[in-house]
């Protein structure tokens, strides 16, 4: 079998992409050129949305490309199923129930990020959507290989 050196992306292929992603203020929220280690996706595996999926087809190798997304195609819509409620002293010196910070809960299955949103007397409110969950987003992408 002759393998063709694919010029273009497709809907099965495997490719390297640094992302850099933009919130609607323009600020950066997260890139992967910080440490230099891009990112493999795999075309039409579930792990990316369709509409993200359809602005990667048909980029080449070096190419870069700049798109916005609804919230429900990036990180999805915020769920209220997802924002829970703790006493708080199930929280340590080393883990502390201050809002703004991000606790790694263990759950059967892996571990399970929370952002602490509020604390109100013993009780810590504790979101674990996904941060940027409810959010358009920009995301810059640009292919650094079609594996």
């Amino acid at each position: 079998m002759t393998t063709l050196n694919e010029t273009k992306v497709v809907a099965d292929s495997s490719i390297l992409v640094h992302i850099t992603m933009k919130l609607e203020d323009g600020s950066a929220a997260d890139s992967t050129k910080v440490n230099n280690k891009p990112a493999k996706i795999i075309m039409g595996d579930n792990s990316i949305s369709p509409a993200f999926e359809h602005e990667l087809i048909g980029m080449k190798v070096g190419e870069s490309k700049e798109f916005t997304l609804a919230a429900s195609d990036a990180f999805g819509e915020s769920n209220p199923d997802n924002i829970h409620y703790m006493d708080i002293d199930k929280f340590t010196a080393d883990a502390p129930a201050v809002v703004g910070n991000i606790i790694t809960f263990t759950q059967p299955g892996g571990e399970l990020p929370g952002m602490i949103k509020e604390v109100s007397g013993n009780s810590v409110t504790i979101d674990f959507n996904h941060p940027l969950a409810g959010q358009a987003v920009t995301f810059v992408i640009d292919l650094v290989d079609i594996l």
